[in-house]
C-alpha cells in the first residue's frame, strides 16, 4: 500500500492538567470507537508538550507533570497502546525542523488573522506580548500533523480554521516542491452537544483556568457537588414555574451524555430526554431531580474510567515505558518523512550522491 493511500489518524491534547468530560464526549470516546474499528492503518495520540509550552514558558512543572495526567486519563479511557501509539511531542525533534520550514510558507498576516489563534489569545490575554510559539502554534501543528501523514484528524469544531491553515500548507508545499505531503480531513463528534461542552457555571467552554470542569478522576463526591453547584435557569425558582432548556447546563449535559435507556432504569415516568425537557419546560420539574438524574448518568461513564486509571496509577514505570516505545516509534515516522520534505526541497546535500558528481562535472569543465 502507497504511503498516501494509507488511512492515518493524528490527534492529542496539550497537557496542562488532568483531562475533563468535556475533552471525552468532544474527542476522546471517539478515539477509542476509531482504534477499535479495525478501519485504519494507524492511530498516532499526541501529548501535546512543546505547544503547551507555548503559553506555559514559565511554568514547565505544570506541563511536565501534567504529561502523566493525560497519559493516565488516556489509557482510562480506552485508549489500548497494542491498538494507539501515544507519544510525547517534545521527543519527536523532527517536528520542530518541519515547524521551521513551514515558517517560509506563510506570511505574518495570515499567520495573525487565525481566528481561533485570535481568539485563544484573547482569552489568555497576553496583551500585545504573544509569544512566537504561541502565534506559530498552527504552522506546528501543520508539522505535527504532516509528519505523520494524517489525512484524518479528530477534533472539536474551533479546530476547523486550524487544519483549514494546516491544508493551506500543505497545498502551497506540493505545489512548490512536489507531491510530498497528505491533506488532512477534520473529524467531528457525532453528536452536536459533543462539539462545545459548555462549563458547569455555564460559560461557553469548560476551562481549567476557570475551574468549571468535571475532571475525568474527580470522585463521586467530587462530582456530585460540582453537579448540584451547576447553572440551570436562573429564572426557574419554584418547582412549578416553566423552565427554559436553552443555556441550561444540565440539559446539555444530558443532551451529551444520556440515552433511553437510562430513563428505564433511574428515572422511568419519562422514556426519553424529550418527555423530560417538555416536562421541565410546562413547569412541575425541579431542577434538584434534573441534576440527581444527571448524575447518575454521568457516574455510568465516570466510574469505568475512575476504576482503569486507579489500576495503571499502580504501574508508572510501565506507564513511562509505554510513553518511551510509543515516542520511539512516532520519531521513526516523523524521520521519513523529514528525509521526503527535504529531499524535495534540494537540500538533502550529502544523501544524494548526485549533486556531488554534478559538482564535479561543474568544475571539470572550467
Amino acid at each position: 500500500m502507497a504511503e498516501a493511500e494509507k488511512k492515518v489518524i493524528l490527534t492529542g491534547d496539550r497537557p496542562t492538567g488532568r483531562l475533563h468530560i468535556g475533552h471525552y464526549v468532544g474527542s476522546l470516546q471517539d478515539r477509542v470507537k476509531l482504534q477499535n474499528s479495525g478501519s485504519f492503518d494507524d492511530v498516532l495520540i499526541m501529548i501535546a508538550d512543546a505547544q503547551a509550552l507555548t503559553d506555559n514558558a514559565d511554568n514547565p512543572d505544570k506541563v511536565r507533570e501534567s504529561v502523566i495526567e493525560v497519559a493516565l486519563d488516556y489509557l482510562a479511557c480506552g485508549i489500548d497502546p497494542t491498538k494507539s501509539t501515544i507519544f510525547i511531542q517534545s521527543q519527536i525533534p523532527e517536528l520542530f525542523e518541519l515547524t521551521a520550514y513551514y515558517m517560509d510558507l506563510v506570511s505574518l498576516a495570515r499567520a495573525e488573522r487565525n481566528p481561533t489563534v485570535k481568539a485563544e489569545i484573547k482569552q489568555r490575554g497576553f496583551n500585545g506580548e504573544v509569544p512566537m510559539g504561541f502565534l506559530a502554534y498552527p504552522i506546528s501543528q501543520t508539522a505535527d500533523i504532516t509528519a505523520f501523514k494524517a489525512n484524518t484528524v479528530p477534533a472539536g469544531e474551533d479546530q476547523e480554521p486550524m487544519l483549514e491553515q494546516a491544508r493551506e500548507i500543505v497545498r502551497k508545499f506540493n505545489t512548490t516542491y512536489g507531491d510530498v505531503l497528505v491533506e488532512p480531513e477534520v473529524l467531528l463528534p457525532s453528536r452536536e452537544a459533543c462539539k462545545r461542552l459548555p462549563g458547569t457555571d455555564g460559560k461557553a467552554k469548560m476551562s481549567k483556568s476557570i475551574g468549571n470542569c468535571i475532571y475525568l478522576s474527580d470522585s463521586a463526591e467530587t462530582v456530585a457537588k460540582k453537579i448540584r453547584g451547576m447553572y440551570t435557569d436562573p429564572t426557574h425558582l419554584q418547582v412549578k414555574d416553566p423552565g427554559k432548556i436553552e443555556g441550561n447546563t444540565v440539559f446539555t449535559y444530558l443532551d451529551a451524555f444520556c440515552d433511553d435507556r437510562f430513563f428505564a432504569e433511574y428515572l422511568p415516568e419519562y422514556a426519553n430526554l424529550e418527555e423530560m425537557k417538555d416536562h421541565y419546560r410546562r413547569g412541575g420539574l425541579g431542577d434538584v431531580k434534573c441534576k440527581k438524574f444527571l448524575n447518575r448518568v454521568l457516574e455510568e461513564t465516570l466510574e469505568p474510567i475512575r476504576t482503569r486509571r486507579h489500576t495503571y496509577e499502580q504501574d508508572i514505570p510501565g506507564v513511562y515505558d509505554m510513553l518511551a516505545a510509543g515516542s520511539a516509534y512516532a520519531e521513526s515516522i516523523a524521520a521519513h518523512t523529514l528525509s521526503e520534505v527535504k529531499d524535495a526541497m534540494r537540500i538533502n546535500y550529502f544523501d544524494d550522491a548526485s549533486l556531488m558528481h554534478e559538482q564535479i562535472d561543474r568544475y571539470a569543465d572550467r
